[in-house]
């Protein structure tokens, strides 16, 4: 499979994940999280999907097109592994929904970020909270949830907090 079909494949996927896990969690209040800005498209669309809610973005360096930037108070710019315990502490257990998008294409590093990520989101997640990861994140903490149907198992992982909905 050419580099542009795995493209449009993976992002055909997040865009039917983040549509399924909006309905899954529609009508619950909550933060919403994206880790990891990139270009910006995914923080965009998060932002028609939950119009009322507040979306807070992590990003080591931005580089997004200038619509596709939160604003100063929403942009958690730094090292990850620095700044999310941080907002997470402050915050205390008020997340709804998280969307994590940090792969590198380094399977060791990915896979070390994906365990600090698994570990220290768990306690703040609320009840009825859902994961969307790139990288897999299984953790004691949450169930795995089903992807929809035209997925392949492994393109992406959706994970629903441990006491469901």
């Amino acid at each position: 499979m050419s580099r542009l079909d795995s493209y449009i494949r993976r992002i055909c996927a997040q865009r039917d994940c983040l549509n399924l896990v909006a309905e899954s969690i529609a009508g619950h209040d909550g933060l919403i999280l994206e880790l990891g800005l990139g270009n910006g498209r995914t923080f965009d669309h998060l932002r028609e999907l939950f119009p009322t809610q507040e979306v807070f973005v992590f990003e080591r360096m931005v580089a997004a097109h200038p619509d596709c930037i939160p604003d100063a108070p929403h942009l958690i710019e730094g090292d990850i592994r620095q700044t999310l315990p941080l907002a997470l502490e402050k915050w205390g257990r008020r997340i709804l929904f998280v969307h994590a998008d940090l792969g590198s294409g380094n399977p060791r590093v990915d896979e070390a970020l994906a365990a600090f990520v698994a570990t220290v989101l768990p306690p703040y997640l609320l009840s009825q909270g859902m994961v969307l990861s790139d990288q897999n994140l299984s953790s004691g903490h949450w169930d795995e949830a089903e992807l929809p149907p035209r997925i392949s198992p492994g393109r992406y992982f959706m994970y629903r907090s441990r006491t469901g909905l």
